[in-house]
């Protein structure tokens, strides 16, 4: 690729971002990205980028890839509810599963500081949120759902206490159960829809006035979660489908909980926000929030951007459950994405995808990195380049040559229950 094929924005400083604000216009939702889950830049400026949308754009409220009952603690805590806590660095102890760090971080607390500021100007409904897409907390959402129904509503405690019985005999390891529904034709999945019904149908007013939709929203993970870990025993692409789809149901809901007009910013990995159906996840069957965000709201009304970079440290782990470390992040591999932007300059820089469609490279499928929570650099050319149309799988695209790893609040993790069968760790 010649030097400077394209047309694209320096960043120097906060002001280059202006250009990415006007690209995204009116959009309702827009979906930023990471090539890593733990890289300080990505957060930072996911961070600069959200404070935009919500101060000039009105974006209502900021929602992630992670789960619900932990997430739901943060929004309590930056909305003011009572007994959510006083200190940011307290309150993002409740990330104790693995992986601690991908919100349990410094990055993200500077965020959390700032809405929680911003909301004490604010009152009500205006205040901005903060929510979980994910759908791995079965135990901690059926824990929520109980605590809060005992001695409210009889029907539906019954209902989640049967759910909770059918579980029981699995402890709190989703792989277990997981393994024991491929092998005989019993399951939980009718009780957690009972429950799901029954807590549809409660009612109740505290001092959060969004304890009806927290409590509804954790019945509707358990039942994901329960289908999902279903799935994931059978490999291939349903587990990640049904993740997804719960990722932009939990969205849809949020969006319908905030009104007709209002707007989400979604912090998600790039295997989740970019189009999938423009990367080689589309041959096995695979979608995500990203493109079905397109197909339900429309092209115009969603602006999907990407992140990347082309060296630098990162942290993950060597395999699923252990300690996290800070690794170094080799160079890019030859003829990927990130090696072309870097062979074109070292500059940090802002690409909107409209000035790519003339380019005839980047009209095909070309490695792109993706790094998730499990990360060997020995091994990076085997599977973390994901073949990419980038003018398509993007609105925007956000690269810096050189980055550092995240900051982890927990200085170490222990290792969680989680199954190691995921078919991708992002």
């Amino acid at each position: 690729m010649e030097n400077k094929p394209f047309k694209y924005s320096p960043i120097t400083k906060e002001k280059a971002l202006d250009a990415l604000i006007e690209e995204i216009k009116d959009a309702r939702v827009v979906m930023l990205g990471e090539a890593s889950h733990g890289t300080s830049e990505y957060y930072t400026w996911r961070t600069a980028i959200t404070k935009r949308l919500i101060q000039e754009k009105g974006f209502n409220f900021v929602a992630v890839e992670g789960d619900w009952p932990e997430c739901y603690a943060v929004n309590r805590f930056i909305k003011g509810y009572q007994n959510s806590g006083s200190k940011i660095a307290d309150v993002l102890q409740v990330y104790r599963r693995w992986p601690t760090w991908m919100w349990a971080n410094w990055e993200v607390a500077a965020l959390i500081e700032w809405m929680r500021d911003v909301n004490h100007l604010r009152s009500g409904i205006d205040k901005a949120g903060f929510y979980g897409l994910d759908v791995y907390s079965l135990w901690e959402s059926l824990e929520q759902i109980l605590k809060f129904l005992e001695g409210n509503d009889g029907r539906a405690v019954e209902a989640a206490k049967m759910a909770i019985n059918c579980f029981e005999p699995f402890g709190r390891d989703p792989q277990t159960y997981a393994q024991a529904t491929a092998f005989v034709p019993t399951n939980c999945e009718r009780e957690v829809i009972e429950m799901l019904q029954k807590i549809q149908q409660h009612r109740s007013f505290t001092d959060d006035p969004e304890n009806d939709f927290n409590t509804r929203q954790n019945a509707l993970v358990a039942v994901n979660a329960e289908k999902y870990y279903r799935a994931m025993i059978k490999g291939g692409s349903s587990s990640w489908n049904v993740r997804d789809s719960h990722m932009i149901e939990t969205l849809d809901r949020l969006l319908d909980l905030h009104g007709p007009h209002s707007k989400a910013v979604v912090w998600e990995h790039n295997t989740h926000i970019g189009d999938a159906s423009y990367t080689d996840m589309a041959d096995d069957g695979m979608f995500n929030i990203g493109q079905l965000a397109r197909e339900k709201y429309g092209r115009e009304q969603v602006k999907l951007i990407g992140f990347g970079s082309y060296q630098g440290s990162v942290i993950a782990s060597k395999l699923w459950g252990a300690p996290m470390q800070k690794m170094d992040m080799p160079p890019a591999v030859e003829g990927s994405w990130e090696h072309m932007l870097h062979q074109i300059s070292t500059d940090d820089k802002i690409i909107l995808s409209r000035d790519l469609k003339s380019v005839p490279e980047l009209q095909r499928r070309i490695g792109h990195r993706a790094i998730g929570v499990v990360y060997d650099p020995k091994y990076e050319m085997l599977g973390n380049y994901v073949p990419t149309v980038i003018p398509e799988r993007y609105d925007a695209f956000i690269y810096f040559d050189e980055t550092e790893a995240v900051h982890p609040l927990h200085m170490k993790t222990t290792s969680g229950k989680e199954p190691d069968m995921y078919p991708w760790n992002y």
